[in-house]
């Protein structure tokens, strides 16, 4: 939006806050149906935590601008409503005051592009679901043929992935499991997610079949594997690498770690995790974990990288990650960026 449009506002917010308040809640409705359609209207009503009576209201109103449609299985949005809800996403970002927040990162962290989306994904699990298809949109935008994408386990690059499977494009592209990894839910391992974005972008993709914390002797032998290192190969040249961000809480769950092994980690000073590396607040690098693929000083060599992640809980983590990885663009949520300006400016 041009300068003129976050002009006018500004205005509106000082003379007309009330628009800005129903904008608001018709975006978080429109949000809604898009993510769990179809929908009813008492589901819709206890997801947004509203009066079944404000919901009816709204959704009468909505639904005369054909922005959505009602059947015997419930509502689903219109082409017209998805258009709207695609352009709401915007004008929420303005008033938000997001632009500024994301330059005030860039600066502050020295980092090439920042991407905020509204609200926070600890509050609301929508958010993590916009931060899919953020994610989306950017590789969408990123991506050439030919091109090796190398990702990350965990729910927000599952949420990526399914993002892709709706946006109906396709690209020739090699996609492979940034680090090998079998400690997890199927679902949200870094193999899964690998083939399920292949799958969506109609391209091919290698699987790296390692897991976690074997010993240095057995990681070394399984390198030399001609099948292992062919995709070890690949990962390193990959062209553009896509990873979420953990806390030391959150990554010693999905990885099943015991008591003593988590408060080892802590006592080092770890205060989040990407790519198998427990890292500190300054960005120092205080243990890892056991394993093969992409390493944390790889990143520099890659084209493009891309950290995914939200939330205010993983804000801290996401700041050492930042710190130990500046060249990476960051794409996150307002309750995170807030806290990590209010991190950095508390120092």
């Amino acid at each position: 939006m041009g300068d003129k449009v976050q002009e006018l506002i500004r205005i509106q917010q000082i003379i007309a806050p009330e628009i800005t308040k129903i904008i608001q809640l018709r975006y978080d409705i429109l949000r809604a149906i898009l993510y769990n359609q179809p929908i009813g209207r008492r589901n819709l009503a206890s997801q947004l935590k509203l009066g079944e009576r404000v919901i009816r209201g709204e959704i009468s109103f909505l639904q005369e601008l054909n922005l959505l449609h009602i059947n015997q299985w419930g509502m689903t949005l219109t082409e017209e409503g998805e258009r709207i809800t695609s352009y709401l996403e915007e004008y929420i970002r303005q008033f938000g005051g997001l632009s500024s927040l994301e330059k005030k990162i860039c600066r502050y962290l020295n980092l090439p592009e920042v991407i905020i989306i509204p609200g926070d994904s600890d509050v609301n699990p929508m958010v993590k679901s916009d931060l899919g298809r953020a994610g989306a949109r950017y590789l969408k935008n990123k991506l050439q043929p030919k091109q090796i994408l190398a990702v990350t386990g965990g729910t927000t690059l599952a949420e990526v992935a399914e993002a892709l499977g709706n946006m109906r494009f396709k690209m020739d592209v090699l996609v492979v499991p940034a680090r090998g990894g079998l400690g997890e839910k199927v679902e949200i391992q870094a193999n899964t997610i690998a083939a399920q974005i292949a799958e969506h972008l109609g391209g091919d993709y290698k699987l790296l079949h390692v897991p976690d914390n074997l010993s240095p002797a057995a990681l070394r032998t399984l390198q030399n594997e001609p099948g292992i290192k062919e995709i070890l190969d690949l990962i390193a040249e990959a062209d553009l690498v896509v990873h979420g961000i953990g806390t030391i809480e959150e990554m010693s769950s999905r990885r099943g770690l015991g008591e003593e092994e988590v408060k080892r980690i802590i006592s080092k000073g770890a205060v989040g995790e990407a790519l198998g590396y427990y890292i500190d607040s300054k960005g120092k690098i205080v243990d890892v974990i056991s394993s093969i693929g992409l390493h944390l000083e790889d990143l520099k060599k890659s084209k493009l990288v891309v950290a995914i992640a939200g939330g205010k809980k993983k804000a801290a983590a996401i700041l050492a990650c930042m710190y130990a990885s500046p060249q990476s663009t960051l794409i996150t949520d307002q309750g995170a960026a807030e806290e990590i300006v209010r991190l950095i400016e508390e120092k």
